[in-house]
Order: structure tokens, then sequence, then C-alpha cells
């Protein structure tokens, strides 16, 4: 994917915090902190627990149906940051080879659960992450954490740097035109003594065009708090919200629901 899809992908990512569905009216303040309970539940399960953690699914699928998020679109910013969570439990089957199940007659080591734990609590978190954000949009995200009493330069960081991306990538993308124009498929033009000449031209160039934002912010009145026109409004729709999904995730951790599906199967098969 080149530079110009990155920044299309970005894009797109505002266009769809811009819609109009039950979960976008919802307050950014009640999507966080049920987010973050959604979060506490999933890791607090042990890395022998598979099976309570697949009813959590509802969860970002939920997410992701109110507030029409593609399911394609956190399929594919799962698999950008998959091979971290894949190396973080690499070599748990190396470790621990002491069989916790059985399956069809085979011996299944503690360490390859644990493994699968570890992919699947990825899933879940990211992926609820990655459907809040596109319903709230990196703007909500950051009102509702100065909301909650998170510090405002920590926010106005966070949203600075959000910004700073479009900036850097506008510049990539001129730098890399032009070196394709000027090169006109020559190859001698790329390898690593030019990569660096274009990476500190591309610092520099960035460099003096955040000197000039920032100028021309402070010429605008900027105190250090970005403000927006439309106040946030935590009415009966985000109460509900909150509570209710609070509710759901007690009676997930609380009451094995996969065990009880089992048990009826099985009591039906029998």
């Amino acid at each position: 994917m080149d530079i110009a899809s990155h920044i299309a992908e970005i894009g797109w990512l505002d266009s769809l915090s811009r819609q109009d569905t039950p979960l976008h009216r919802i307050d950014p303040r009640a999507k966080l902190l049920a987010t973050l309970a959604f979060i506490v539940v999933v890791l607090s399960y042990g890395k022998y627990e598979l099976a309570p953690l697949m009813p959590l699914a509802v969860y970002p699928i939920a997410l992701a149906a109110m507030g029409g998020v593609p399911a394609r679109f956190i399929l594919r910013k799962m698999l950008i940051v998959s091979p971290l969570a894949v190396f973080v439990g690499l070599f748990n089957p190396l470790l621990d080879r002491e069989p916790v199940l059985w399956l069809a007659g085979v011996a299944v080591s503690g360490g390859w659960v644990s493994f699968a734990s570890i992919l699947m609590k990825f899933a879940l978190t990211v992926s609820a992450s990655l459907a809040m954000v596109a319903a709230t949009g990196i703007h909500g995200v950051c009102r509702g954490l100065e909301a909650l009493g998170v510090p405002t330069a920590m926010t106005v960081q966070v949203l600075m740097l959000y910004r700073y991306l479009f900036v850097l990538a506008d510049e990539a993308l001129r730098m890399a035109r032009a070196r394709a124009l000027r090169a006109a498929g020559n190859r001698r033009m790329g390898g690593f003594r030019a990569g660096g000449a274009m990476l500190g031209s591309l610092l520099l160039r960035t460099l003096d065009r955040a000197a000039r934002v920032h100028a021309a912010m402070c010429c605008r009145g900027f105190d250090g708090r970005v403000r927006t026109a439309e106040p946030m409004r935590f009415g009966w729709a985000s109460a509900a919200f909150l509570a209710g999904w609070a509710g759901v995730l007690a009676l997930l951790r609380w009451v094995d629901v996969a065990e009880l599906v089992g048990s009826a199967l099985t009591g039906d098969a029998r």
C-alpha cells in the first residue's frame, strides 16, 4: 500500500466518524467507559480460560453493527498490528509443555492454550477499540477523555499527533512523486543513501511546516485547548447504553455462558 492509500485510509476513518447512527449519537464518555469496562473484563480472565472469552465477542460485533463500521475495515487494521500479539505469545508453547486438555485423543499443552488466549484477547480488545474510535472519531475520543479527567495537555497532544500525520504523509507523498519523476525508471536514484537523504529532507520540511502551522494557530488565539462548538450531552440514551453494557459484561463475567451452552447441547444430544 502506497502513501496515497494510507492518507485515504485515514480520511476514511474520519468519514466513518461523521455518520448518523445510534452509536454515533451516544455520548463519547459512555462509549469510552463501556469499552474500558469491556477491556478490563477481557483481561481479567486467566491464561487458560479460552472458552469463556468467546461470548464476549458480542460487544465488538454489536458496536460495529450499531455504528455502521464495516467488518473488513476492522479486520484489515487488526492484521496490521497482529504480529505484535503473535510475538508476545510465540514462545508460550516452548515454555509451557504441560498438557491441560485433550482434543480427539491429542494432548494440547498449556502453552498452546495460553497462546490462543492471547490472540483471542488481542482480537477482542483491538476490534472493540477500533469500532469505538471509528464511531466516535479522534476529536470525540479526546473530548470524552478530557471530560473524564484526563489532563488537557495529553488529549491535545494526541489530537495534534493525529492531525500531524496528514502533514507528514502529505510531505512524504510530494517527495516520493518528485523522486519518481526525476528518476524516470533509473534504479540508481534509490538505495539506502538516497533514502537517508530523503528522510533528512522530510524531517526538515515537516519541521518547517509545523512551525508555520503553530504560528498560524497562535495568530488565531490558540491557548493550548481545542474547543468545539457542539457541546456533549450525557442523556438518557447514553446512560442506558452504559448501564446496559455494564450489566451484560458483569453477567458474562460471572456466568460461564459457554459452559451453559455446552451443557445444554450435551444434554440434548443425550
